[in-house]
């Protein structure tokens, strides 16, 4: 079984910043894919942003792009999602997910963004 813990969610002011991290433990053979995704009250699961393990290769949301890193430390089985220029619109629970064999999500970090 495969263990999801997100961190680093919180209140912030718009233009400010977060840094999220997401932990993935226990059994794993391979990590293939770590991303994000948000949810907004009211509204479905989109997703932010994400990154392969073997080439690195990163896709953003176009409403992010420019304002959202999204990293990865291999060695931590950790991927992490730097938030800068946050507005009111990036409000929501964000939840991190881990492709191996199977895919696996954490239980979310709410972020919460006053103008």
């Amino acid at each position: 079984q495969v263990q999801v813990v997100e961190s680093g969610g919180g209140l912030v002011q718009a233009g400010g910043s977060l840094r999220l991290s997401c932990a993935a433990s226990g059994i794993i053979f391979r990590i293939f894919a770590m991303g994000w995704y948000r949810q907004a009250p009211g509204k479905q699961r989109d997703l932010v942003a994400s990154i392969t393990t073997r080439s690195g290769s990163t896709n953003y949301a176009d409403s992010v792009k420019d304002r959202f890193t999204i990293s990865r430390d291999g060695a931590k089985n950790t991927v992490y999602l730097q938030m800068n220029n946050l507005k009111p619109e990036d409000t929501a629970v964000y939840y991190c997910y881990v492709v191996t064999t199977s895919e696996y999500w954490g239980q979310g970090t709410q972020v919460t963004v006053s103008s």
